[in-house]
């Protein structure tokens, strides 16, 4: 039996189901899901292992139309991810019409072909199936289908696992031959603080205002285990120390809450999904700190690890 190998990277607008596809594919949370535009900031790998093949995905921030420094970045990290796979599935929800920002994608999906070498070929995943009537379904099929010209167009809902297994399928189709590239077990290679940081921010930007997601960073300062032996579970504690990052007082005011409510509701949350990342307890330490106009300070983007 031939066994395939290789790497896939799904692109399209923000929220467009790119990072709940990606967890529905690895079968685990590896990459942080929110209702909120541009979650999704470092490239997370997350690794599909098959008795066929072994697919590793490659989530990026949403490619839009850059307004800061931060956007242009991130634009950046996305294109230089798509020269360097083997196949694109490009993420169009089926509940929203084909708006500006999927025509843009669109575009610069065509220019990935350069001359002499053919170009990358794009998978179109209509997401969110679930979300709308067959008829409307069949409707938007048709209006993708139209937009460029794609190796294949596959619905999905990675909420009910309809196609989840068919359009892993069809990336794995168009991966070259070769040996696995990470081993058996492993979901993904991104580092552990890294990991920790995304599911900070994921607790922090559940039901907040939309002023706040681009305006937020979490970098993690340490995870130490304590001196002191495992506890009745046999699991160590960890402290864990994590600043989060805004630009204006206003939103310090919005993560902390009143009385400290909100931050201490995002602490329970998030070091609940830390604690089974880690595999040990966690005593979470959050700070909230003002970095003024981060975003648009090349030193201070350094400094938050953009």
């Amino acid at each position: 039996m031939t066994h395939r190998s290789g790497f896939a990277c799904f692109v399209g607008r923000p929220n467009a189901g790119k990072s709940t596809l990606t967890n529905a594919l690895v079968g685990q949370k590896v990459a942080i899901t929110s209702g909120r535009p541009q979650t999704t900031r470092h490239v997370v790998r997350g690794i599909v292992h098959r008795d066929d093949a072994q697919l590793v995905l490659v989530d990026t921030p949403g490619l839009h139309r850059p307004r800061t420094l931060l956007g242009e970045r991130l634009n950046d990290l996305v294109r230089d991810t798509l020269t360097e796979v083997d196949v694109v599935g490009f993420c169009l929800p089926a509940d929203e019409k084909i708006g500006p920002g999927d025509r843009y994608i669109a575009e610069q999906l065509a220019r990935l072909a350069t001359p002499g070498r053919p170009g990358v070929p794009v998978v179109a995943v209509v997401t969110k199936a679930d979300k709308v009537p067959r008829a409307r379904l069949a409707e938007q099929l048709v209006a993708v289908d139209q937009l460029g010209e794609w190796a294949d167009v596959v619905p999905v809902s990675a909420q009910d696992g309809y196609q989840v297994d068919v359009v892993a399928d069809v990336l794995v189709g168009h991966l070259p031959e070769g040996p696995a590239l990470y081993p058996e077990g492993e979901l993904t290679d991104e580092p552990e603080q890294v990991m920790v940081a995304e599911l900070v921010r994921e607790a922090a930007l559940e039901g907040v205002r939309d002023e706040l997601p681009h305006s937020l960073a979490v970098v993690v300062e340490e995870i130490v285990p304590r001196e002191q032996p495992p506890g009745a579970d046999g699991r160590q504690l960890l402290d864990v120390r994590v600043n989060l990052y805004v630009e204006r007082d206003s939103q310090k005011a919005i993560v902390i809450g009143r009385a400290g409510a909100r931050l201490r509701d995002v602490g329970t949350r998030a070091r609940t999904q830390i604690e089974a990342l880690l595999g040990a307890r966690v005593f979470l330490d959050l700070h909230v700190k003002v970095a003024k106009d981060w975003q648009r300070d090349p030193k201070q983007l350094g400094r938050l690890g953009f």
